[in-house]
């Protein structure tokens, strides 16, 4: 791997220990206050324990890391010889994590180029392997933020979910769209689009809209190589059909992953998530 351009991005992009490891990626955590408790996604809290607490109704909420927090991690990372950080970030419209990012870059050792790519969970994953594997060729920071752009530009991320109002609650989808759902006793399909989260569809059964979700899913991918991650919390059943049904749907599959979101989106999305990012390579 070159030692030369440094890959940092967060830990809403779930990506797996190993292929971080593998990589040489490195994820600063974002913070979930369950309560009075302030815990580190991926560390201190799971997603099994978070997905208990929405159900209890326990007060969850979520914050970004602190510029020192990243100011030590662009450090450490210099000490260890990069000659350059790209540092790929969850949409600036969920997050502050992008603006924390850009405070800490200005006094960074070395030259830090912060990227908010307008993505979420492996859709940002995908944009850091992305920039990782334009390092690993040798590649620039500019080559390396241009393959995270370019990456970020082509995916898509749809979810279903139970129900709208965690992310009512969290201010990620406007009230109007939420009461909507709601009036109309509707399942709804969302998609990431110009990093917000929009209603893509109503459906009126859970199963039909995990249906269309995989229909949707296997016409974005077409004849083009891709990646696909399926997404879920407390969900797996739901999570491993899907990922099935998809393998023998797409025949231009170049990798699946299934894994369960962090705590950070789970706790604006609620148990029930079921979602598909589809990332041309």
């Amino acid at each position: 791997m070159s030692r030369h351009v440094a890959i940092v991005t967060d830990s809403t992009a779930y990506l797996p220990q190993r292929t971080m490891e593998r990589h040489g990626i490195t994820a600063v955590p974002l913070t979930v206050v369950l309560g009075n408790e302030a815990l580190e996604e991926g560390t201190e809290i799971s997603a099994r324990s978070l997905a208990l607490a929405l159900q209890k109704r326990r007060s969850v909420t979520t914050s970004r890391p602190s510029p020192e927090v990243f100011a030590r991690t662009y450090r450490k990372i210099a000490e260890a010889g990069a000659t350059g950080i790209v540092s790929l970030h969850l949409s600036a419209e969920f997050s502050g994590t992008y603006d924390a990012a850009v405070l800490a870059a200005r006094e960074a050792p070395v030259p830090v180029r912060v990227v908010d790519t307008g993505m979420v969970a492996m859709a940002l994953g995908f944009c850091a392997l992305a920039a990782a594997g334009a390092a690993e060729a040798g590649g620039s920071l500019d080559e390396a933020v241009s393959a995270a752009e370019k990456r970020a530009a082509g995916t898509s991320a749809y979810f279903y979910v139970d129900t709208l109002d965690y992310l009512r609650r969290g201010g990620r989808i406007g009230a109007a769209q939420a009461l909507l759902g709601s009036a109309l006793a509707v399942k709804p399909l969302l998609e990431l689009d110009g990093g917000r989260i929009e209603l893509l569809e109503k459906v009126r059964t859970a199963s039909k809209a995990i249906a269309r979700l995989e229909e949707i899913t296997a016409e974005r991918a077409g004849g083009h190589q891709v990646d696909i991650a399926v997404h879920h919390l407390a969900a797996p059943e739901r999570a491993t059909a899907l990922a099935d049904r998809l393998r023998a749907r797409v025949p231009s599959l170049a990798e699946l992953h299934v894994s369960e979101v962090g705590a950070v989106i789970g706790a604006h999305t609620g148990p029930g998530l079921l979602g598909a990012v589809v990332s041309p390579r």
